[in-house]
């Protein structure tokens, strides 16, 4: 079974299969990435470098902008990205391409 599963080659976030453990090292399209902090289940995984600001990808569409610098192995949720879709209370997070 896959670890994590990669929708679209644009995608800078993974969606993890399984929880995964602070320190451990998974692999998939030929990388290796080493896990920051723990990752629930069904949560995402940064495989690239995200400036604060930057767009986060998933599905090959934009689903948010970093809060922080995020990194290669980094957990990504709502503690360091804030989500473009669905948060008209949030202005923080439009989208600079509308």
């Amino acid at each position: 079974m896959n670890d994590v599963i990669h929708i679209n080659p644009k995608d800078n976030l993974v969606t993890c299969l399984r929880p995964i453990a602070k320190g451990e090292t998974i692999e998939f399209e030929g990388v290796k990435y080493t896990v920051t902090s723990d990752i629930p289940k069904y949560h995402k995984m940064s495989t690239a470098e995200i400036k604060k600001g930057e767009y986060a990808y998933k599905y090959g569409q934009i689903i948010g902008l970093a809060l922080e610098d995020i990194h290669p192995g980094d957990h990504v949720h709502v503690h360091n990205i804030s989500s473009t879709r669905g948060r008209g209370d949030d202005l923080t997070a439009e989208r600079k391409d509308w």
